[in-house]
């Protein structure tokens, strides 16, 4: 029998072994089979302990690798997960950061807001603690709060208002030179009480009491009567419906319709001068140059501007206001019409307004009465322009008319406020008679005090009448000075 050794089992691993050769009782296999049998037991189960840790280190590089990628596959995937994190944070950071600037810029603007506020507040304070303090100087019931009230309910709403308008006119009426300490009829002075109260969003009732208060009103001081008793009357009187979508109805004594349309100025100068020149000093008598007496012709009765029917008692009716035109219509006692058609404009660098009117005065020998105005405003450098017409129908003698111009600057010499300077040519014809032939020149400035309401104003004005019948007149020249106080 050959010795066993390690080539047998190699050799048996690649022969085939009969299976049942282990089991065979050890009669069929022979002594020392049964030794060799055991040996191989033996050497076979060693060869296999020596066969798997050979397996194992040779396995051991390869499964080593595929922990330590499985490791890095798990910790890239962490690292790109942080990475994400850490972007999106700081994307809302920055976020917060642009909403903090943001905060912080508010914040400052609102505190500059604020300051500027404090500023305006404390400014207004101090102008009216300066004003009280002038009050309280020149007026002796100072003490107590002036309160209005109003028995119309609580959605009335009572306004008061007004001014006095005094001044001095120095006249030379061809003989003689006097002052006149008049009120100024182109302005005169009155106080203006008006409720409103609103009815709905459109809709708003309203009432108007105006009255006159004006010793020595110019239109009635002559050089016979320097001193007439005051003049106390009723201006305006009404009541007022007033729609945004439908007009305005006016009930009571107040502007007929066509009243103003000749009197359209943008000149800011119509406290002394406009186109009813004879407003200034209307109640001066002219001279006879014969023998240097009065005559019974003042010079409000010379010069006419036939403007619309002035005040009256009426019905009217007031359009809404399409595109800057506005239509007007009154029925007025005694029979009497009026109309109008009003319009309005800016643009270009420029203000326009303008209006023509038409009325029947229901008076014997005459007939319509026709009147129109424009004024022009250029509004960077000041300079206006006034045109005004007007003219009467007269049924046995020729039509009167009157014809007026304006040249006007408007500017800002100071601070407090504008200072407006006018000149202005008249033309008459027909009035007070048949070929009577009048003209007036004026000359104006009025200065502005924004703040108080106020303005002053100085004029120079010429009226010169060449009449067809005798006498023949001498020129009236006057020079007015005053102030216009608002309240």
């Amino acid at each position: 029998m050959k010795d066993f050794s390690l080539i047998h089992p190699l050799f048996l691993a690649n022969a085939p072994i009969d299976p049942g050769f282990p089991e065979r009782p050890a009669f069929d296999q022979g002594a020392g089979k049964v030794d060799d049998l055991q040996r191989f037991r033996v050497i076979c189960r060693r060869s296999a302990f020596f066969v798997f840790v050979l397996l194992l280190f040779a396995f051991q590089p390869f499964l080593v690798s595929q922990v330590s990628a499985q490791e890095k596959t798990v910790d890239g995937e962490k690292i790109e997960r942080l990475e994400r994190l850490i972007r999106a944070q700081q994307q809302q950071l920055e976020s917060l950061q642009q909403q903090l600037n943001e905060l912080k810029q508010t914040a400052t603007d609102a505190k500059a807001e604020a300051e500027a506020a404090k500023s305006v507040a404390e400014a207004s304070e101090k102008r009216v603690d300066v004003i009280s303090t002038a009050k309280a100087k020149n007026e002796v019931q100072a003490s107590t709060e002036k309160v209005v009230t109003s028995a119309g309910g609580e959605r009335t709403k009572l306004s008061i208002s007004g001014w006095v308008n005094r001044a001095v006119n120095i006249v030379d009426d061809g003989k003689d030179t006097d002052a006149y300490f008049v009120d100024n009829d182109n302005a005169e002075s009155r106080v203006n009480f008006t409720g409103t109260a609103k009815v709905t969003d459109d809709l708003t009732l309203g009432s108007m009491i105006e009255l006159t208060i004006a010793p020595n009103k110019a239109s009635n001081v002559n050089q016979e009567d320097q001193d007439v008793d005051n003049v106390f009357e009723q201006r305006i009187t009404e009541a007022t419906l007033d729609s945004k979508r439908f007009g305005k109805l006016s009930l009571g004594k107040g502007f007929s319709a066509a009243y103003g349309s000749a009197s359209r100025d943008l000149s800011r100068t119509s406290v002394i001068s406009y186109v009813t020149v004879a407003d200034t000093a209307g109640g001066m008598l002219f001279r006879q140059k014969d023998d240097d007496t009065l005559t019974n012709l003042p010079i409000n009765v010379a010069f006419q501007s036939f403007d619309g029917l002035s005040r009256v008692n009426r019905v009217r009716y007031d359009t809404p206001t399409y595109h800057g035109f506005r239509l007007s219509a009154a029925a007025v006692s005694d029979q009497r019409y009026d109309t109008a058609l009003w319009w309005g404009g800016q643009g270009y660098g420029f203000k326009a307004i303008g209006a023509v009117g038409l009325a029947d005065p229901n008076r014997d020998d005459t007939g319509l009465q026709y009147d129109g105005s424009f004024s022009l405003l250029h509004e960077d450098t000041g300079l206006n322009l006034t045109l005004s017409a007007g003219f009467q129908e007269r049924d046995n003698q020729d039509d009167a008319q009157n014809l007026y111009g304006k040249l006007g600057w408007l500017t800002r010499f100071f601070s407090f406020g504008e200072t407006a300077f006018e000149v202005d040519y008249t033309r008459t014809q027909n009035q007070p008679t048949e070929n009577d032939d009048g003209y007036s020149v004026g000359a104006a400035a009025v200065q502005f005090f924004e703040e108080y309401g106020t303005e002053i104003y100085g004029l120079y004005r010429l009226y010169s009448l060449d009449r067809d019948v005798e006498p023949d007149v001498h020129d009236i020249s006057v020079v007015s000075i005053g102030a216009r106080v608002k309240f």
